[in-house]
């Protein structure tokens, strides 16, 4: 019987991974969303976007092709393309006996299960769940009407403190607060004018609905935000449809979204505004006993 060749390749060269892996990643735009847009914010604007660790990318590759590969930007979770239960195991034996750290780990349900136990298994950390998320995509767009009072406009320069401030009270809430710098989110952005503001007829932003780069013929809706007091009031929905449309008018393929399981509030929401349920991601936190 002949063997194949089942290898994972380990880089920190951005390019170097994109030019084995970028063909693959691009096959499957909506299934791998966030790697595509991760390594997009990467190529442009510099591999310190998310934190001061050296990101390390991986591919797996079967007989010359690729088939799977994974992400880490320190100090954030490893982040996985789909897996079988045998390239959970061999990834997990690379990075367990190459000393890799690990604090977490995001990726579809099935593989984020198989991946743990293999963790588990090489290193005996416990696997702890932090959230359950549905990817959705858009189909037919619906505006909620009526929609509240006021109009929606593509934030720009003036609102990079804003933009900062949202930002930071979004990944405190979601329990990302630590880290990435929220003026460093809010510059990549406004560059390309990827987050739209629903403002009162005042003109004083009350929401904000964010949107990646369009790259792969995806774009993905995110982060969605109304400060607390402002709840209620249907700004959220009509920031997010705002984006959603301005996405589909510039050309996007597929429009996509997360929501977190937990919150039916913004499942029915998106609900309501055309987007379909694609598939289920999770992630977990590892512990490690300390000896």
């Amino acid at each position: 019987m002949t063997s194949v060749t089942y290898a994972w390749q380990l880089t920190h060269d951005l390019d170097a991974f994109l030019g084995r892996a970028g063909d693959f990643l691009r096959s499957r735009p909506a299934e791998h969303t966030v790697a595509l847009t991760v390594t997009d914010v990467l190529r442009r604007r510099g591999p310190g976007q998310f934190g001061e660790g050296a990101p390390v990318f991986g591919h797996l590759e079967r007989e010359g092709e690729t088939t799977a590969a994974f992400f880490r930007t320190p100090p954030y979770r490893l982040y996985l393309t789909s897996l079988d239960q045998r390239g959970a195991g061999t990834l997990a034996a690379v990075l367990a006996d190459a000393g890799t750290e690990v604090p977490g780990v995001s990726a579809d349900a099935d593989t984020v299960a198989a991946f743990a136990e293999a963790w588990r298994g090489r290193t005996g950390a416990r696997p702890v769940p932090v959230s359950s998320e549905r990817l959705y995509r858009l189909g037919c767009l619906t505006v909620p009407e009526p929609a509240p009072p006021g109009r929606a406009r593509v934030a720009g320069g003036d609102d990079r403190d804003l933009l900062a401030r949202w930002y930071a009270e979004f990944a405190e809430a979601v329990g990302e607060g630590e880290h990435r710098d929220g003026g460093a989110w809010a510059d990549d952005r406004i560059s390309y004018g990827g987050v739209s503001l629903w403002e009162t007829p005042d003109g004083t932003p009350v929401a904000m609905a964010g949107a990646t780069a369009p790259i792969a013929g995806q774009v993905r809706v995110g982060p969605v935000y109304t400060p607390a007091h402002l709840r209620g009031r249907g700004y959220a929905g009509a920031a997010t449809a705002e984006v959603s449309r301005a996405a589909v008018a510039a050309g996007a393929h597929e429009v996509l979204l997360f929501t977190d399981l937990a919150n039916p509030t913004s499942n029915g929401l998106y609900l309501r505004l055309g987007y379909r349920p694609v598939s289920d991601f999770a992630t977990y936190d590892f512990t490690y006993d300390v000896t």
